[in-house]
């Protein structure tokens, strides 16, 4: 049985298959942990959303895409990883920062990635949104399991 832990750094994303579990911790960032339980296979991304509180948040272009590129190349690495993976489901992760314009620049991510992947043909569940302490996320791919906490 594999049982080690796979750190997934900011603005990267890593695969795992079997019992690997994927972990992270989540400090002003979105993560989209997206599995098939049936073959037991997943990735999760960690995507950063930087706010600065000296000016207005601006999520600009050229962020959003490099984001979704992110995410283009996540989906794409774990259909070549576990080509037989029919049914990717994805449930997505958010640390707010404390700041009031961080909400904006966060709902502007989530639309884009939701979006993203129901386009992609990935059933999105429910979002884990919170604000505060940062969150450790831990997730395995293998049975649809995510757990975080401040």
């Amino acid at each position: 049985m594999d049982s080690r832990e796979i750190h997934v750094a900011p603005d990267r994303f890593e695969l795992s298959s079997g019992e690997a579990l994927l972990i992270t911790e989540l400090r002003s960032a979105l993560a989209v942990c997206v599995y098939d339980a049936a073959e037991e296979a997943g990735a999760l991304l960690h995507l950063r959303c930087i706010i600065r509180t000296s000016k207005p948040a601006d999520v600009t272009d050229t962020t959003l895409a490099t984001e979704l590129l992110l995410l283009d190349r996540c989906l794409e690495a774990l259909r070549a990883a576990a080509p037989a993976a029919r049914h990717l489901q994805a449930r997505i992760v958010v640390h707010l920062d404390d700041s009031p314009q961080a909400r904006p620049a966060f709902e502007t991510m989530l639309n884009l990635v939701r979006h993203y992947l129901v386009d992609a043909g990935v059933e999105t569940l429910p979002e884990d949104i919170a604000h505060g302490a940062p969150r450790t996320l831990r997730f395995r791919p293998s049975m649809g399991w995510v757990h975080t906490r401040a």
